[in-house]
């Protein structure tokens, strides 16, 4: 009879933890219809992405702004990058060092140059990930996904 208590109080927390981060990354769910299939989405391109932006009044210039902030980020890896790397160089002379600085520097980069997109741009006032999906939607009705 204990066995049976211990077993059914694992799975209750087990249970619990799973509700816990489901809820958490909730916002997974909306990418699952295009994860999960049997024949992937084709690829697009920059073009047909501009013909999203252009022909959603909506979701499109959230779209847009969203990629333009994505230059913040490849700025501030960059930057980071070569900085950090450039640092490390001149006081240790150690090529593995640099390196280290280099991939360290790069991430920690884009995770700022991210985020001055994000205030810079103002997406915090919009729902990106919406507009995600819909150019997703949009994508998979365009080349007869559904």
């Amino acid at each position: 009879m204990a066995d049976n208590t211990q077993g059914s109080s694992s799975q209750s927390y087990w249970e619990g933890y799973k509700e816990f981060w489901s809820e958490r990354f909730s916002f997974l769910g909306n990418y699952s219809k295009f994860i999960n299939r049997d024949k992937p989405i084709p690829s697009w391109s920059s073009s047909d992405v501009e013909e999203f932006i252009a022909s959603d009044p909506v979701h499109g210039p959230v779209l847009k702004t969203a990629r333009d902030a994505v230059q913040f980020g490849i700025g501030g890896s960059a930057l980071g990058a070569l900085f950090t790397a450039g640092y490390a160089w001149k006081y240790s002379r150690s090529l593995h060092g640099a390196g280290l600085s280099f991939l360290a520097g790069g991430i920690f980069g884009w995770t700022f140059g991210h985020e001055i997109g994000n205030h810079a741009l103002q997406l915090y006032r919009v729902d990106t990930l919406a507009a995600e999906v819909k150019f997703l939607e949009w994508w998979n009705k365009k080349t007869g996904g559904y």
